[in-house]
């Protein structure tokens, strides 16, 4: 299955619209907390009845001698859904082109499709307490069965990773995850950490900077950075944009933004 770039985005403004128009009349009175833009999970989990939607779009390329590989992300999207209190349900599904240029020339074989389905749950296990962060924990399945046969692999993923959240004055605050997944047909496991700091600029306006990384048992690890920016347009809707590159080799450039927006279920109508 192929979708156009015309189709997704239609798709996606489709769900803007609708959704912003509920949001604005079931307001909660905090604010929204993504798990996007940055790699960094937070330890909060969902209100209970309601749905939040992180999508946007992402841009990354790596050059090594004359082989140069660009990934155009028009889909990543994840919506979590308040199940119960302290726990949420996660789904996932990125919509990736991959285009190769050798020599300045541009290959046929470009591969594009659908990611494998990330169907996960996320749980809170402590609220902060003085020096004692906020702990939450979090664990994925990576389903084959959804990806296309560029994106497929042949077994399932699997990942989790603690999340922990300090803060550190009324407008700053310190996040990191520590984990670990097995991907990609590989029966290794990699091991994955990131810390990110978060300022807020105006009561809109948020920014922040991150290290992020994993360590597989048998390869050379892969460090990266990225920072960026993120707006409130009003406490159930963000916008956020990107950019970030990596530290060792494999990855020159990459690009994101998005937005993300909470509505509530049926049930809170």
């Amino acid at each position: 299955m192929k979708l156009s770039k015309t189709k997704i985005t239609s798709l996606i403004s489709g769900l803007i619209i609708s959704s912003s128009t509920l949001a604005q009349n079931n307001t909660l009175e905090e604010p929204l907390i993504t798990d996007r833009p940055d790699a960094t999970e937070s330890p909060n989990t969902m209100t209970k009845g309601y749905l939040q939607i992180e999508t946007g779009a992402s841009y990354d390329t790596f050059q090594e001698r004359n082989i140069k590989n660009e990934n155009y992300t028009y889909s990543t999207t994840l919506i979590r859904y308040g199940l119960i209190n302290n726990l949420e349900l996660r789904f996932g599904l990125d919509f990736t082109e991959g285009l190769t240029t050798i020599n300045g020339i541009k290959l046929n074989n470009i591969t594009s499709g659908f990611s494998p389905l990330l169907l996960g749950i996320k749980t809170s296990i402590a609220k902060e307490n003085g020096l004692l962060p906020e702990i939450g924990l979090l664990g994925h399945l990576y389903l084959p069965f959804s990806a296309n046969n560029d994106y497929k692999p042949t077994t399932t993923g699997v990942d989790f990773r603690f999340a922990f959240g300090h803060t550190i004055s009324a407008n700053s605050s310190l996040s990191y995850n520590l984990g670990a997944s097995w991907r990609d047909d590989t029966p290794e496991a990699s091991y994955v950490y990131t810390i990110a700091f978060g300022q807020n600029i105006t009561n809109k306006i948020g920014a922040y900077a991150e290290l992020y990384g994993d360590l597989p048992e048998n390869n050379n690890a892969n460090h990266l950075w990225d920072a960026g920016l993120t707006y409130l347009i009003n406490n159930d809707i963000q916008l956020d944009a990107t950019v970030g590159s990596s530290i060792t080799k494999g990855q020159d450039l990459m690009l994101s933004a998005g937005i993300s927006f909470r509505i509530p279920s049926i049930s809170t109508k």
